[in-house]
């Protein structure tokens, strides 16, 4: 198997082939799923590793003291062997991971094979594909937890550990300095307990950060502005806690607490910072300082940890293993929130790469996650608030056969604007297609379809047209409360199909899609975002190439206001104005960033008429899109900015692209060589690359899992305004 090793002479850091471990009596053998890196604590140790002895001296006093205790026992030569020989050797890193019980020792009887466990421990919990872990340092994971964020166990039990020391109450006031990731779920815990939270952080996006997730309010340790807050909320009296989650030589977070913390008020050290306490600010307020240490009670006890000694709960009632049972029922029941600390998940080949990078600053992060190879594909890849994104399951799916030469046959059903103005007119243009049938609700309407665009046949019967057999492909270019059991029943039917946005305005309309493909076998669909087809935008994104880093996308939707009347208001029966277009948005981000995103938070203005939407990608990439309804309508619709590498991708509203490179000390520019004779938002192309797909049988131009993603991140946003908080877009069942 292989495991994440570090040579703490060289630093050299390794993915090395070693032994899988065996399954001995009193633990489990597990199948890591995800590992956490700690980018405080590994980091630390990693930097370490490549400092010169003298640095690593300096940084570990407590290790030369234990040196020159030897040599005064043992003497300089076998001091000196001793000391190289633990150093010049493979060490692990790592100590919190998710994974799956592979076998069950002698005396376990509390899990069975195949059960997701979380893990905990520096010498258990390793980056490893298998570890053997004591059952006391795992717990089940619950039903409806994701793996990945069941991965956070040990180091929410830290926090958790932390958070009790510090005896909360509700209506209290505490004060976190350091919003890491340890102080980050400090901040959550206490929130979730009643407690009025506000944080201190040089960083202002780990101060924003905090703030989303619970904090009253956050800033810089010499901010005026922290203890303003802290006045105002404690009446001038102070914090009843303060939390020490920093780390680093400086004494400002111990003076600080000082400071700010009320009289005979508590100070607990979670972190590793300098705690050289100020002897008369601690004095006068008879300040009680605490330590955390580690997970709970129980750590450093190997007759509890490897012999399974439990603590009667009438004494001990929150042991490490208790602890991380609790943190794990606290994820599964909402009450924390982990996805937002992910910043970066990396597959577990990668590592050495990615610790590089964090030492290097090339990747800045909260929490960084490995991901191993078979990990499960369980129904849980969310917490809850969270939206799942149903997997897609084909029972044989194939392309229909068609004769050589012959005419792609349609039907449409529907014949409002948008298939008359922005669909018909180009098919009709396109040899080797036969519109042979349409249909509508009205005979009218349908009349008028077949006059103006020549369809052979007009009808108002759905069930005919998908009975006939001749008919290759249907288009469904209805009202929105439709598309998705239309699209359900042409599916069964046996049709390749074309659905105009949204492909369904519910979560249950979505899976019943699915559903279809999965009963008939046919999974030939296409959701019309034409936008990822447009010309001008497909050149610019040529022009940009590919990407090494993370990317940051800005769009603007200049939506502007409905008119009275409009169908698009009837959010009862057709769904939000957003949901019902705002895929287009959400698909052209993903196609730029090449990936579907994985979660999504959204704010409103009053009505739910202005949306800000952030969207996460698993390369750390985001998306951010402005849909306001309240812009001029003179200022273009749509206007785009994609950042990363050195460039600056921009479009203007689909008439004009622009592209800036640096390149060393010089710039490059590539503005589109002329504007376009109309704005071209892709639907021809798109249709062209849909009629080839039909014509050939080929792969549909949208893969359908990308359509799904797309879908659920567009519903999502509604679950995210209702909830406050960034939702998990999961994977599926």
């Amino acid at each position: 198997m292989k495991q994440v090793v570090q040579n703490y002479k060289s630093g050299e850091l390794t993915v090395l082939d070693v032994p899988v471990p065996g399954c001995k009596p009193g633990g489990v053998l597990v199948r890591s799923a995800y590992s956490l890196i700690s980018t405080g604590t590994e980091l630390m140790k990693v930097s370490e590793a490549g400092m010169s002895m003298l640095g690593k001296a300096r940084s570990r006093p407590d290790q030369v003291a234990k040196v020159m205790q030897s040599v005064a026992t043992n003497g300089v030569p076998a001091t000196y062997r001793k000391v190289m020989g633990k150093l010049d050797s493979y060490t692990p890193l790592g100590y919190s991971l998710c994974g799956v019980v592979e076998q069950v020792g002698a005396g376990v009887d509390d899990v069975a094979v195949g059960d997701l466990v979380a893990c905990a421990g520096n010498e258990h919990a390793l980056h490893a594909e298998l570890n053997w872990v004591p059952k006391h340092l795992y717990a089940r994971v619950p039903d409806g937890l994701a793996p990945r964020h069941a991965a956070f166990g040990t180091v929410g039990s830290i926090a958790l550990q932390g958070v009790r020391q510090g005896e909360p109450r509700l209506g209290e006031v505490s004060l976190v300095i350091g919003l890491g990731l340890i102080g980050q779920l400090v901040v959550q815990l206490l929130a979730a307990s009643g407690v009025r939270v506000v944080g201190v952080d040089p960083d202002p996006v780990r101060c924003g950060l905090a703030e989303r997730l619970g904090a009253v309010a956050c800033g810089d340790p010499s901010s005026a502005a922290v203890e303003a807050t802290v006045a105002e909320l404690t009446d001038g009296h102070g914090v009843d806690q303060v939390f020490l989650a920093a780390g680093g030589d400086s004494n400002q977070p111990v003076e600080l607490a000082a400071r700010l913390s009320r009289d005979r008020g508590r100070v607990v050290d979670i972190g590793k910072c300098r705690l050289d306490l100020p002897w008369n600010a601690y004095y006068e307020k008879e300040l009680d300082v605490r330590f955390s240490r580690s997970y709970g009670p129980g750590r450093y006890d190997p007759e509890y940890e490897l012999e399974g000694r439990d603590y009667p709960i009438g004494y001990v009632r929150w042991t490490e293993r208790r602890n991380l049972a609790c943190f794990l029922d606290l994820l599964a029941r909402g009450r924390v929130d982990v996805e937002p600390l992910v910043s970066h998940v990396a597959d577990f080949d990668d590592a050495v790469e990615t610790y590089r990078l964090l030492k290097d600053g090339g990747l800045k992060a909260v929490a960084v996650l490995f991901r191993y190879p078979g990990r499960p594909d369980r129904a849980a890849e969310a917490v809850a608030p969270a939206v799942a994104v149903p997997a897609v399951k084909r029972r044989e799916a194939s392309a229909p056969a068609r004769a050589a030469g012959a005419p792609v046959r349609l039907a449409f059903v529907g014949a409002g604007n948008y298939a008359t103005s922005m669909l018909l007119p180009h098919l009709t243009r396109r040899d080797g297609v036969e519109l042979s049938t349409v249909v509508t609700t009205t005979a009218l309407s349908a009349a008028n379809a077949q006059r103006k665009f020549g369809f052979a046949d007009a009808t108002t019967d759905l069930d005919a047209v998908l009975g006939d057999k001749s008919i290759d492909a249907v288009f469904v270019v209805t009202r929105h409360s439709s598309h998705a059991e239309l699209t359900r029943k042409a599916l069964l039917a046996g049709k390749t199909v074309f659905v105009e946005k949204p492909l369904a305005l519910t979560e249950d309309e979505l899976a019943g899609v699915l559903a279809a493909v999965e009963e008939s076998g046919n999974d030939r669909l296409q959701v019309g975002f034409n936008r990822r087809f447009a010309p001008l935008l497909r050149e610019a994104k040529q022009r940009f190439g590919a990407r090494t880093g993370p990317a940051h996308l800005r769009y603007l939707v200049n939506a502007g206001r409905l008119e009275h009347g409009s169908w698009y208001l009837r959010q009862g029966s057709e769904g939000s104005r957003f949901v019902g277009e705002g895929g287009h948005f959400i698909d052209t981000a993903s196609w730029l960033l090449g990936a579907d995103p994985v979660s999504v938070y959204a704010v409103a203005s009053s009505g739910n008429e202005d949306l800000q939407i952030l969207l996460r990608y698993p390369d750390d990439s985001t998306a951010t899109i402005s849909y306001v309804t309240s812009g001029p309508s003179g200022f273009p619709k749509e206007t785009l900015d994609l950042v990363a590498d050195g460039k600056v991708l921009q479009l203007d509203d689909f008439v004009r692209a622009s592209l800036f490179v640096d390149r060393g000390a010089g710039r490059k520019r590539w503005v589109s060589s002329r504007l376009p004779k109309a704005r071209d938002k892709g639907q021809n192309a798109e249709l062209a690359a849909f009629i080839r797909a039909v014509r050939t049988g080929g792969p549909m131009p949208v893969p359908l899992e990308s359509l799904v993603a797309t879908t659920a991140a567009t519903l999502a946003v509604r679950a995210g305004l209702a909830g406050g908080v960034p939702v998990t877009l999961a994977e599926g069942r």
